[in-house]
Formats: C-alpha cells, structure tokens, sequence
C-alpha cells in the first residue's frame, strides 16, 4: 500500500524533528511549557478527588516514581494519568489556537512520567515534548471535533505516543507508527460532563496519555498498525476526509504560536475576564453600581462557554457569564474563582444573573477573538470596555517572569516556597544534561 497523504506530511517533520534537537526559543518556549504543566498539576494535586483517585490507581501496584504535589509513588501509567488529571483541574493549562486544544496538556505528561522512568535528561524531555506537541499541534488544526464532543482525550493522543516513542529511542517511521497505533483507538470525548457539572472531563487527557505511552511500546514490541489508520480514523470518528487536509508546513514552529493561560478558566472567557479587570482599574469603577453587563464576543466563545449559573466547579470555568461577574466584583479569576467557595458567594451569583452575553458579527467576520463589554450603570450611563488580547496570544507571549509568577502561586500553596521556587529556578535555569530527576528528586529504589 502506498503512503498515505497525511503521512507523506508528517514524514518530513518527524525528521526535522528527530534531526534537530530544540534551541533556542523553541526550547525556551518548551521549559515554560512543562513549568506551566507541573505548576498546575501541582496545584489540581490537592484536589480530595484527585488524591482519591491516585489510590485507587495504584491499588496493588507498585510505585516508584515522585511528583510534587502527590502524595505516593506511582507508576508510568499511573503518573502519566494522574499529571493530565490534575494539570485541567483548575482549567488553567496551557492551549493552541490553531488546533483549538492543549497539545501540552496530553504531552508533558507522558514526557515526565516516561522521562523519569528512563532516567532521561532535561535536554531529552524538553525535545520529546518539542516532538509530540509539533505533531499534535498540526492533527489538531485538522481533525476537528464534532458537535458535542470536547477536544482534550482527542488528537493530543498522537503528542503523547510520538514523545513516547522519542524517549523510547524509536526513530522517527516507527513514530509515526506509534500515531498510526494510537488513531486505532481514537476517542469521542463528550462535553456532556461539562454542562452536568460532572469532572469525567478532567480524565480525558489523562487516558489519552497513557494509550499514547502505551501505542509507543505497542510499536517497540514489534505490534505494527494499519498503515492508514489515521486516515480511517478521521473518517469514521469525526467524518472527515482525510485527503482535504493539508497540515502546518515542518518549518513552521506551533510551540512559539501556543499560549500560557493568565487566568483559570477556559480560554473564550479571558476576554471578558481581561476586560472587566481593566474596567476595575478606571478612576471611580463601584462594582456595586453595576445594574446590567452585555457581553459581545465571538461566536464559538458563546457556543462551547455560553454556560449559566453553574454549580459546580467544572461548568464554572465554561462560563463567559461567571468569569465576567466573578473578575468585575474580585478583580481576579484564579483558581479559587470556580471552586466551592467562589461557587456560594451570593454577590457574584446576583451578578452573573445580571450579565447577558451575545455574539459580536463584528469579530466574526474578522475572525479575531476578543470580548467588549457594556456596562449599564444604576444611573442609566453606559460604559465599554474591550479586550483584543491577553497575555499568550500571537505577539504577546507570557514572559518567563509571568510564567514563573503564575507557577509561583499555583505550587507554592501545595509545596512550600522554597521548593517552588527551586523548582521554577530549575525549570528553567539548568543545563540540558541535567538528568529530570535531579529536578524532581526521586526517591531511593
């Protein structure tokens, strides 16, 4: 059988990729990216369900491996599994525009829990993370989901199994092996669980991690796949014609496209977030004069967050009405911004009630994200605010001082400061030959 039309693209950045290993800002862009990672992992860890879950993981299993934040040794899966888990747990990992999803997210995880287990170095999980979010990144422009899936547990599959198969020491065909393998069992992964307010959506990336781990030792082992599984699969799962896709040339580096979330929400409800902490600044804003806010956004931030009133944590960070009435009365939208407390308050709910969102044709012609909101005041004057950007869009990267920051204040509670900041001083301070768990210390074995 002849090589398929996605695989003749994906050969030569395999290539590129296995050739060249990153420098530079690429592999700057990669030390935030897993700093970023772990800080939220770090700070999900604490959740009782994720702990809860963490032993019935490794329920007569044997662990060896340690990561901030958690509380026992783990095993590969498990470690994999559980980082994703905590990582979306606050909503506020990284993100792609282009493929409308978080490479990294499905990514560090199986670079950390397989980079540990293998004794790599820094150098060597910085460029499997490279690999697997290059070939993500690009799937996940093309393969789109359907009405009524959510995209984490989806195309960020093939970034675990390629940087899997990199720190397994395969090359790059049996890579693209590994992605073939892994499109054998693609998941639908439903939204359903946000709107119920249920958090089986905080799983998704973690099983995608662990069969991307696991379609790479399926190929070490000699279990070769279906040369055009990739292709079946975007045709049986998602509808799609695979002949029609045409993915980011190899030369074009989507790490430096992907962005560093500022706030803990989805990424349509920064925006508004954005726009609301800057209405608080103005001489003279009362958040309590507030009678009535409009929210004018783009459409898909209206379709995939237009969540009201929501109960619990999970749909409050769907929520373009939530995050607008939580950042206009706190300032902020954090972690705590959705988490019970937050969720109890009966300002911000009065507020929320409050503020109706629409889309803006204005952005969607121009295909530019942002939100304007328009704020009635009790004395019948109305005030407008924009926002047209925020920190980790195209032009406007989170800085290394931002990432570590955020990092800062989403470890520290969970670690201590003094390990944070060692931690994030590590991360992205230390030679490449570092070994990874000289900066995640293990235990004896």
């Amino acid at each position: 059988m002849s090589a398929t039309p996605l695989a003749d693209q994906l050969r030569p950045l395999l290539a590129r990729l296995w050739d060249a290993p990153p420098a530079g800002e690429i592999a700057q862009r990669a030390r935030l990216l897993l700093l970023d990672t772990l800080g939220c992992a770090i700070a999900g860890a604490g959740a009782a369900e994720v702990a809860s879950l963490a032993r019935a993981m490794m329920a007569g299993r044997v662990g060896t491996l340690r990561l901030p934040g958690f509380a026992d040794a783990l095993d590969v899966p498990a470690a994999a599994s559980l980082l994703a888990t905590a990582a979306c747990w606050d909503e506020a990992c990284e993100g792609l525009a282009r493929a409308h999803g978080r490479p990294g997210l499905h990514t560090v995880p199986a670079v950390v829990a397989l980079g540990l287990a293998r004794g790599a170095t820094l150098g060597q999980a910085l460029a499997a993370l490279v690999a697997g979010y290059e070939v993500a990144g690009r799937l996940g422009e093309v393969l789109r989901i359907a009405p009524g899936m959510h995209v984490d547990g989806t195309f960020g599959v093939h970034g675990a199994a390629v940087a899997a198969a990199r720190l397994l020491g395969l090359g790059a065909e049996a890579a693209l092996d590994a992605v073939r393998t892994a499109a054998c069992t693609a998941s639908a992964s439903l939204y359903l669980p946000i709107r119920r307010g249920s958090v089986t959506r905080n799983l998704y990336a973690g099983q995608a991690a662990e069969r991307g781990i696991a379609a790479a030792q399926a190929v070490a082992a000699g279990i070769a796949p279906p040369e055009d599984a990739l292709e079946e699969s975007a045709r049986v799962a998602l509808g799609l014609d695979p002949a029609a896709m045409r993915l980011a040339p190899p030369e074009v580096p989507l790490i430096a496209e992907g962005y560093l979330k500022p706030y803990a929400a989805v990424r349509h409800a920064h925006y508004p977030a954005a726009a609301a902490i800057a209405w608080r600044q103005r001489p003279g804003a009362d958040p309590a004069r507030i009678a009535a806010v409009r929210v004018e956004t783009y459409s898909e931030a209206v379709t995939y967050a237009g969540n009201r009133a929501p109960a619990a944590p999970i749909t409050a960070q769907f929520s373009l009405s939530w995050a607008t009435a939580h950042a206009l009365l706190r300032g902020d939208l954090g972690p705590g911004s959705s988490r019970p407390e937050a969720l109890a308050d009966p300002a911000i709910r009065a507020l929320e009630r409050r503020v109706d969102v629409a889309p803006d044709p204005v952005r969607d012609a121009s295909g530019r994200r942002g939100a304007t909101l328009v704020l009635r005041l009790d004395d019948g004057r109305e005030e407008r605010i924009a926002a047209d950007s925020v920190p980790g869009d195209p032009g406007r990267p989170m800085t290394e001082a931002e990432a570590r920051a955020k990092f800062l204040a989403y470890a520290a509670p969970a670690i201590g400061a003094a390990e944070a900041a060692r931690l994030a001083e590590a991360m992205c301070g230390a030679p490449q030959a570092t070994p990874l768990a000289a900066l995640l210390p293990q235990p004896p074995r």
